[in-house]
């Protein structure tokens, strides 16, 4: 069932729901990677090989202060889901004030420390001397979107959320094309601009976030949209705030964890000096495709699964569970297929060096065939934050990163005096991400949260007809 505020996945076919939630939500993903994509030829082809490093030693830096925001957002598009899916649009109106409030204000305080510590943290990561002053400008200007984006990840969280992933498509997509056109004019200073180089990008960045998220506020205003942004209640909020944060600070560790787990791999990277770094780069911009729709399938599920728990439908998420990993698995090994195959046609789309384009080969070869762990990890990680056990996941990505990742990349890489030993590490921690999160799965442990649950013609007062995170047993991974 369809509705201008929503879509009703508690009913209707599992894999139709998947298929067309998802595609609008992958879309979206290829249109922020084709910007992506165009914004490291500028950089790569016109700026050379320094700016691209500069860029890659800086975005695991953004990451981690963006994994708090997708951490919240998460836990925005859980509880959303699953009060949309119980039909309880009060108890939804103040998730979206809580949440909202929360966004914006972590954005500001953000922005804020990331300003005053970029330096400090790249010098951390051992950043090559030639690349760390354009790294700290660059870093320093791209902070300055952290509120836009805060809440422009919010907004599109809670619509798709309600089941509705084509709305945030529209606005993303405005959003690409802005910054597709800003790029050039920033970067080379073109029709009167002043010309700023590498931070150019940076800038077209937050003028493209201001335009978008002041779109969306009106646009959802207009709309009568149920979760429309407006100056929040704060009388009774606290309970709300409290939720959020439940599911949030897990996930947003989690997410958080992930980043801060490639400002290490990157830092290991970078002692290889700036070849290896560039070349890190440059694979990394194939990995956002192979990772887009395992990704974004995940966030379908996570999204399907809350609906159908909070209306009580299991039978339909073990079916969300089983037609995930089929669409998820089956996409990413032809995206497995093709990178190991045509290794050099890709990284020429970014990088002419042939000594970079050497050590990218050796990246993809060896990452590259090991992308069906990672996607199949999305689907039961999905399944698992639907229920709003987000502590589960944030414990996945610790042991994954922490416990396997960065040891064994740093101890690989010292031992065989390459790179290629943080190669190795990566595409096995796939692995033991993917076993971890599949072995919880069919435990069954993450169903305790349903036997909570009591008929949804309950009160508020003595049942609630979703989980409650902050009961459940133990909660979107967004790290790569």
């Amino acid at each position: 069932m369809s509705s201008k505020s929503g879509t009703d996945l508690t009913v209707g076919s599992i894999p139709k729901h998947i298929i067309t939630f998802s595609l609008p939500m992958i879309a979206g993903g290829l249109l922020h990677t084709a910007y992506s994509f165009i914004n490291a030829i500028w950089v790569g082809q016109y700026l050379g090989r320094q700016a691209l490093a500069a860029i890659t030693v800086s975005f695991p830096v953004v990451f981690t202060v963006i994994g708090i925001a997708i951490g919240m957002t998460l836990a925005a598009n859980i509880l959303v889901s699953q009060r949309y899916g119980a039909k309880r649009f009060d108890e939804l109106r103040r998730i979206v004030d809580a949440t909202m409030v929360l966004s914006y204000g972590l954005g500001i305080v953000l922005m804020i420390l990331g300003e005053v510590f970029a330096p400090f943290v790249l010098r951390a990561m051992d950043t090559p001397p030639d690349v760390f002053h354009e790294s700290v400008g660059y870093l320093r200007i791209y902070m300055v979107s952290l509120p836009l984006t805060f809440g422009t990840f919010a907004l599109r969280s809670m619509l798709q959320g309600m089941g509705d992933s084509r709305t945030p498509l529209l606005f993303q997509f405005g959003s690409v094309v802005l910054m597709t056109i800003l790029d050039p004019l920033l970067i080379f200073g073109h029709l009167g601009l002043p010309r700023l180089g590498l931070n150019g990008t940076a800038w077209a960045t937050n003028i493209a976030q201001l335009v978008v998220v002041i779109a969306l506020h009106v646009h959802l205003r207009l709309r009568g949209s149920p979760i429309a942004p407006r100056w929040p209640r704060f009388e009774g909020l606290g309970a709300e705030v409290k939720t959020v944060l439940r599911i949030g600070i897990p996930a947003s560790v989690q997410q958080s964890l992930g980043s801060l787990g490639m400002v290490m791999v990157t830092g290991i990277v970078n002692g290889f000096g700036e070849v290896s770094t560039a070349a890190f780069g440059a694979a990394s911009r194939i990995d956002q495709i192979a990772f887009l729709p395992a990704i974004n399938f995940g966030m379908a599920i996570s999204t399907l699964a809350g609906q159908n728990l909070g209306a009580g439908h299991l039978d339909r998420v073990r079916e969300v569970f089983r037609w995930g990993c089929l669409f998820s698995g089956t996409i990413s090994l032809v995206i497995s297929f093709v990178a190991a195959v045509f290794p050099e046609v890709l990284l020429r789309v970014f990088i002419g060096d042939p000594e970079v384009i050497q050590h990218g080969v050796a990246y993809l070869h060896i990452v590259g065939s090991c992308y069906v762990f990672f996607s199949l990890m999305f689907v039961s990680n999905g399944i698992i934050n639907g229920s709003g056990s987000t502590v589960v996941t944030t414990l996945i990505s610790l042991i994954s990163l922490w416990v396997f990742r960065v040891p064994v990349a740093y101890w690989l890489s010292r031992a065989m005096n390459s790179e290629l030993g943080v190669w190795y590490a990566i595409s096995l921690s796939f692995l033991v991400s993917m076993v971890v999160s599949m072995g919880y799965y069919f435990s069954g442990r993450w169903k305790q949260a349903l036997g909570k649950k009591k008929g949804p013609s309950s009160s508020p007062t003595d049942a609630k007809p979703v989980p409650d995170p902050g009961e459940v047993f133990v909660n979107e991974v967004g790290e790569v």
